[in-house]
């Protein structure tokens, strides 16, 4: 049943009473934004190993805006609620249950399968706003193996940030050749897989180079701990650039590829020998290299690795947020929140490329 905005305002009964929950949901994959619907959906029976959980925030990924434009080459099964990025609080618990309680604070796992080491077959399919119901959603049952307790030093709305975008930035960093201090790493732009990535690296001690075309975000990153911000526009050769500048001159030793066909000949100019590139997305579109993907014998002749990731494990989460509450590391989040009931607009806010960070919904407001 499709509802309008008011109709999300109305109060909600007792966690064991509650059989159906407001949701955005995705109904096809050839509407755009307009085939996200706000609809009434029913909440599964709880299971012994199940948690239900009242959603207090969730936040966008550039996944979630090309879902349903029919641009998402991992799997999906429509209809689905949106998002796989959510935070909230623990409402009931089934009796077999042992890792939360009624009250915990929890945040959403992305590939609800995906517990420890290699991705696999399997769990590859299981991510949540794709596949699985996600966390656009007053209320949703999840199992506890999908779920890890927020981070303490965090609010909700910053816990809801951390299931995608962070855990991708951690797997660039960790998940092949563990980062130590003093090695380089680059970052481009100032989304939400950028910005935890710049974050993580100096907590690690490393040295950082970030791009943006904008002045006003060049100030931010440099305030965020940036050691070098280039403008992409005005220095196209970038890459040249960050090599140049970096310790020693020798290049970068980890670069976070967000860009796809529009970044990828600059990332092998900045990469040093035996240098990790992980691929993460495509953000920049094909830019001056249309229809060529990142060419295999590139990674040859700079003697590099190229690596497709596609966030990370449970078990890496937990490493992540161990780190975060040991460093104090805070999300960046845009200033402008939404509503739950303005769900589109985050949509459009973040498709028009106007947030720094994180784009975030607030939801079930106390």
């Amino acid at each position: 049943m499709t509802l309008s905005v008011s109709d999300v305002k109305e109060a909600f009964p007792e966690p064991n009473e509650i059989k159906e929950t407001a949701a955005w949901v995705i109904t096809t994959a050839t509407g755009g934004f307009e085939s996200v619907k706000l609809q009434t959906v029913p909440i599964p029976e709880l299971g012994e190993y199940d948690v239900l959980v009242e959603m207090k925030a969730a936040t966008l990924n550039f996944r979630d805006l090309i879902i349903p434009q029919g641009l998402y080459g991992f799997p999906t099964k429509l209809p689905v609620v949106a998002l796989s990025d959510g935070a909230g609080v623990v409402k009931a618990i089934g009796s077999r249950v042992t890792q939360f309680e009624v009250g915990s604070r929890v945040t959403t796992l992305f590939n609800q399968g995906h517990q420890s080491g290699p991705i696999n077959l399997s769990s590859f399919g299981t991510g949540l706003g794709g596949v699985i119901d996600g966390a656009l959603r007053h209320h949703a049952v999840f199992p506890e193996t999908g779920l890890v307790a927020s981070p303490k030093n965090l609010t909700d709305l910053e816990s809801a940030s951390l299931p995608c975008a962070a855990l991708v930035a951690w797997n660039c960093l960790y998940g092949l050749r563990p980062i130590k201090a003093g090695n380089s790493v680059l970052v481009q732009g100032t989304g939400g897989v950028s910005c935890f990535a710049l974050q993580f690296a100096k907590a690690a001690g490393c040295w950082v180079v970030a791009t943006t075309s904008s002045g006003e975000k060049m100030e931010k990153l440099k305030a965020m701990g940036a050691d070098l911000v280039i403008n992409y526009k005005t220095t196209p050769k970038w890459g040249e650039v960050a090599k140049r500048a970096s310790p020693g001159g020798l290049g970068i030793d980890y670069v976070v590829e967000v860009g796809g066909a529009a970044t990828i000949n600059q990332t092998y100019a900045a990469i040093k020998m035996e240098g990790i590139v992980s691929v993460v997305g495509f953000v920049g579109g094909e830019g001056d290299n249309p229809g060529s993907p990142a060419g295999h014998l590139e990674a040859l002749l700079n003697l590099c690795t190229l690596r497709g990731v596609y966030v990370g494990s449970r078990d890496m989460m937990l490493d992540m947020i161990a780190s975060i509450e040991a460093n104090n590391i805070k999300p960046v989040i845009d200033p402008k929140v939404f509503k739950f009931e303005e769900a589109l607009k985050a949509y459009e806010y973040q498709a028009a490329q106007k947030h720094f960070g994180k784009v975030a919904i607030s939801i079930n407001e106390s």
